[in-house]
């Protein structure tokens, strides 16, 4: 016999959920949320999943909208578990990945008096949020009334802005009383706009007349449309494309290593391959180098294409185009010339140059991290999703060859926190295998990321284990510190084999090149568990390899 919450706040928030299509739910443990357990789980719309860590709880939510490409509902109990959410949606927040944030609350006359797991959760995340509601108790007059436009603003905003949007839910006690059936309600009018966009005419005339026209892809889902209308724009060599990994866009003709190419530019390489027209597509960019490259460049006009954010990023902002880039370019490439520019011939120079000094130093490379991921590169199956983590990982991505893979990693706020949890939500999703690739220190922050019963077997880990945040070695300033070793790098002696047996993961460990070309063909067949496969790079110079590669480029 089934069995419901009878509190009408959450029968009300279940049913206009499943109107708007809205049926994954992350639950973590509490009493507060009890009701909101008892009923998602009982009503057959809603795949509900059970997530201890309410920090990983809200990345693995992340990872599943980014797969289903649709809100997805995350809830707690009240007091620190709310808070523990706020990782997730900052991230959730800068990279427009609806969540709808779901905190089970103490009645509000509790706060502040020190009543237990009470906190001040109304508006926690206002500052990160698209939208922040509280509903009322029961007991209030007009409470369905309210608590029903108010879910359904919520659920609207979420959906529209494509980004998170917190509700906060205050429940007396009694919290466990309960319901054979449940009452009829009203169908949810939708009210969700539409929106329409035009090219302007004074736009398509700057196009025409600009002769160094660059387009610049941040971190991008895959768009299997934008990739056409762009490929078109390059086949006659129309425009310059660069391109970073998470981009996810695929065409010779785009430049897809952005930092093997202007590692060592001068003042006036700054100038010479400079655009004069930049139109930028997609969220955070990777490369520190191309916006510095931007930033002294100073192109005559920037556009910016984006439904949600128009940053000014290289400070010389002229057009805020609010819509989605597709959109853009399909109305666009009906009133455009798309005749050659000797533009795009300067860069694929450049590029043919720097491609032959990459190859040549792949062939002298020694074991390490640099070893490892052009090993990745070749050996990992086309129909894997790749997510790499923060700090060292993406950067060592945007060197290899990995446009034949959809590619993933929590650029938003660029966080080593949630990479792991992330990850294993999005192969929760997925029909198709999905691997992480990622460093040590961000593998032993996000180990609840593992804590997840639903991680298919078909699912692969590869952590590169130096010893340390060797970015810190890379990036410049920090190795001049006395603080380096224990305090920034904060080296270790840690490795994943108990962990990977405490979750059930197979574990494999090598720690030469030998080893790992001998590991690397059979660690993707299929098996009964996931696994992990731990390179141990301690010993090697990571920091000394990678800085030999961009000297060797120059």
């Amino acid at each position: 016999m089934k069995q419901y919450s009878a509190k009408r706040s959450i029968q009300i928030l279940a049913h206009i959920l499943e109107q708007y299509g809205i049926d994954k739910i992350i639950i973590s443990p509490g009493s507060r949320n009890a009701p909101l357990a008892i009923h998602f789980s009982e009503i057959d719309a809603f795949q509900c999943y059970s997530i201890v860590d309410e920090r990983a709880a809200a990345f693995v939510g992340l990872g599943i909208s980014k797969s289903i490409k649709k809100p997805v509902a995350i809830t707690c109990t009240s007091g620190s578990a709310a808070a523990n959410y706020y990782p997730a949606v900052v991230e959730a927040f800068y990279q427009n990945v609806p969540l709808l944030v779901l905190t089970a609350d103490r009645p509000a006359d509790f706060v502040d008096i020190f009543d237990g797991q009470t906190i001040r959760q109304k508006n926690i995340f206002q500052q990160h949020s698209y939208g922040d509601f509280e509903l009322l108790e029961d007991e209030k007059d007009r409470a369905d009334d309210y608590n029903f436009e108010t879910i359904k603003k919520a659920v609207e905003l979420c959906i529209e802005k494509s980004g998170p949007v917190h509700i906060n839910i205050p429940l007396t006690e009694p919290l466990y009383n309960l319901l054979d059936e449940l009452p009829v309600m009203p169908a949810v009018e939708k009210t969700i706009q539409k929106k329409n966009y035009e090219v302007p005419s004074n736009l398509i005339a700057d196009w025409n007349t600009s002769k160094r026209i660059m387009i610049l892809a941040g971190t991008l889902s895959p768009n299997p449309e934008l990739e056409a209308q762009l490929s078109q724009l390059v086949k006659n060599h129309t425009v310059v494309v660069l391109t970073e990994m998470n981009s996810n866009l695929h065409h010779d003709k785009f430049f897809a290593h952005i930092d093997r190419y202007i590692t060592d530019f001068s003042e006036e390489d700054y100038h010479t391959y400079a655009p004069d027209l930049l139109i930028t597509i997609g969220q955070n960019v990777v490369s520190k180098r191309v916006k510095q490259f931007l930033r002294k460049a100073k192109p005559k006009q920037h556009w910016h294409i984006d439904e949600y954010w128009q940053p000014d990023t290289y400070f010389v902002l002229s057009q805020k185009i609010e819509t989605k880039p597709e959109v853009f370019f399909s109305k666009l490439l009906k009133s455009i010339n798309l005749e050659p520019r000797a533009y795009f011939n300067l860069w694929d120079v450049l590029k043919d140059k720097k491609d032959a000094k990459h190859e040549e130093y792949l062939n002298k490379a020694p074991f390490s991290d640099f070893y490892l991921f052009n090993q990745l590169s070749n050996q990992v199956p086309e129909n894997y999703r790749i997510h790499f983590s923060n700090s060292s990982a993406i950067r060592y991505a945007q060197l290899f060859e990995y446009q034949k893979y959809d590619v993933y990693c929590n650029r938003g706020t660029s966080g080593i926190d949630g990479c792991t949890s992330t990850a294993m939500g999005f192969a929760m999703m997925e029909d198709e295998p999905t691997i992480l690739i990622t460093g040590d220190l961000s593998f032993f922050y996000d180990i609840n990321g593992l804590w997840n019963q639903y991680i298919p077997p078909y699912t692969r880990i590869v952590i590169f284990n130096n010893g340390e945040g060797n970015i810190f070695k890379i990036i410049p300033g920090p190795s001049g510190t006395n603080a380096l070793d224990e305090f920034i790098a904060t080296q270790h002696h840690r490795n994943a084999e108990l962990l990977a047996k405490n979750f059930g993961f197979e574990y494999t460990r090598v720690e030469d090149e030998i080893s790992l070309d001998r590991v690397l063909p059979n660690y993707f067949k299929p098996d009964v568990k996931p696994k992990i496969l731990e390179v141990m790079t301690s010993e090697c110079d990571n920091a000394g390899v990678l800085k030999q590669y961009f000297e060797a480029l120059k």
